[in-house]
């Protein structure tokens, strides 16, 4: 495997970050260890744009260079000129679903007819298993209550697009799993809300109209709007079409690190512990989702996807949600946490099984041997 000198530069940067970064804590020189630490998160991020083996993770590098941009130096991401950043949130979420719409069509839904057992098996489990696990996660932490409602309020919300990339790359069925993610998102602004006021009421005030309007606003009508979009003008403004998907990734990178900054006292306090009930909830996710398709007798490439499909959560949702509750620094801090970090386990996840068979691809292979 080869790698061009540009990427090979960037290696060598992100390792001079790290000698730098223990020489600044040894002598002491705190001032200079944050822009080190950032510096190193984006050389990474980009060396690994050259390693095909490692290219899918460049973009968590990323997100993970703005959350230490944020943790740093959090006042460049609170207010600018007087304005208030976490005002971004909302019309940033809403142009990420609008994004969402326009990669969308109708056809995504005729999956509903094709796959009626797996969609409704999905789409259940994914808002059954996820909000159970985040209550009791949130029930065992001992955090604060509107923390302790982060954590519920990130299994409470849809799919998010990333699962769709992570079945692809998993060999998964990919039309299974775009209709389960359209399917738990149209569902959202009634199933979301009604679950938060069941499991979270104890821990915050849900008011469930007002939740049920924000998710309506942030996600169907920039949804529906996509879908117009994509019925109307898809291909006949070829920039757009590549800019979306671009514009989707920065928005959510610039919507962490706001939250971040945000939460930056909270986080730095709790965040191991946080990061650790994040991360069973993300990988529990994915094992009982896998272990409800195989319940259903469901096959090998389904039961794929519905360990992605119900492991994976939207975050950016969740982090809107929490901003138009007005506690974002709290409620916000655990969907910030859970974006990064499902899209690290997912590509690990992902990784492994492209690399494994599926049974029927064995089955396949053996009869061309026979045949030969």
């Amino acid at each position: 495997m080869k790698i061009s000198v540009f990427y090979k530069g960037a290696l060598v940067v992100a390792l001079c970050c790290v000698c730098l970064s223990i020489l600044c804590y040894l002598f002491n020189i705190q001032h200079a260890i944050g822009i080190l630490v950032v510096l190193f998160f984006l050389s990474t991020s980009l060396a690994f744009r050259g390693i095909n083996l490692l290219k899918g993770y460049a973009y968590s590098l990323l997100i993970f260079a703005m959350v230490s941009l944020a943790l740093f130096y959090p006042q460049y991401f609170l207010t600018i000129n007087g304005f208030t950043l976490a005002n971004l949130i909302t019309p940033l979420i809403q142009l990420i679903m609008f994004g969402m719409g326009t990669a969308m069509s109708v056809q995504d839904f005729v999956g509903i007819i094709k796959h009626p057992k797996g969609v409704f098996i999905g789409v259940f489990s994914h808002f059954l298993i996820m909000p159970l696990i985040g209550y009791t996660l949130a029930n065992l932490s001992g955090f604060p209550p509107e923390i302790a409602a982060g954590i519920i309020l990130i299994g409470c919300s849809p799919n998010g697009m990333a699962s769709n990339v992570m079945s692809y790359m998993a060999k998964a069925n990919l039309p299974l799993s775009i209709t389960i993610t359209a399917v738990s998102t149209l569902l959202s602004p009634l199933v979301t809300p009604l679950l938060m006021k069941a499991l979270a009421g104890a821990f915050v005030e849900i008011n469930l109209l007002d939740m049920m309007w924000d998710i309506l606003k942030m996600v169907i009508l920039p949804i529906g709007f996509g879908l117009l979009f994509n019925k109307l003008l898809h291909g006949k403004i070829a920039w757009l079409d590549h800019f979306m998907p671009k514009m989707s990734m920065g928005g959510i990178a610039l919507i962490i690190a706001i939250i971040t900054a945000a939460g930056r006292d909270s986080l730095l306090s709790i965040g191991p512990q946080l990061i650790l009930l994040v991360l069973i909830h993300n990988l529990c996710g994915y094992l009982f989702g896998y272990g409800c398709g195989r319940l259903f007798k469901m096959t090998e490439k389904d039961c794929r996807t519905m360990a992605i499909e119900v492991g994976m959560q939207n975050g950016g949702l969740a982090s809107g949600i929490a901003k138009e509750m007005g506690k974002l620094a709290t409620v916000g801090l655990a969907p910030a946490i859970f974006g990064p970090l499902m899209n690290i386990t997912g590509s690990l996840l992902a990784s492994y099984w492209q690399q494994k068979p599926l049974p029927e691809e064995k089955v396949t292979a053996l009869n061309v041997d026979v045949k030969n």
